[in-house]
């Protein structure tokens, strides 16, 4: 009989979620964001590509999180941890300035995701 009870609580919990904004999805129906047909790489190509690293004035790492809408909009920019003011306002320059991503879909339907993305600056020592 114990070991009945056991089975049926932990197959329970198997099939469980967590509500609110946080909710955890075990059957796997969640797909997350894209950028340009791919995942964070191709979006740290277009950061590659526009941010401008004159800016940046010491090595450092800098985290931003941000949110794509159901829209596939960035909203919401935050620096999280960031190298100095300018660079700071560098990189949201570059996120307000981004394409659409292709949003986050739970069950099909579009959602919000937020994301965090560090960035690390480094200097190479000339020779």
């Amino acid at each position: 009989m114990k070991w009945i009870v056991l089975f049926l609580l932990f197959s329970s919990s198997l099939f469980a979620q967590i509500g609110g904004e946080d909710e955890v999805y075990l059957n796997g129906d969640r797909i997350e964001a894209k950028f340009n047909g791919g995942g964070l790489d191709k979006f740290y190509e277009y950061i590659n590509a526009n941010f401008d690293f004159s800016k940046v004035s010491k090595p450092g790492r800098m985290v931003t999180a941000f949110t794509v809408n159901e829209l596939g909009e960035i909203k919401n920019i935050k620096v999280v941890q960031f190298v100095d003011v300018e660079t700071a306002s560098e990189i949201v320059r570059v996120l307000k300035n981004a394409p659409k991503w292709k949003p986050a879909t739970r069950g099909g339907k579009p959602i919000s995701v937020e994301i965090k993305f560090p960035l690390d600056f480094k200097f190479s020592k000339k020779v």
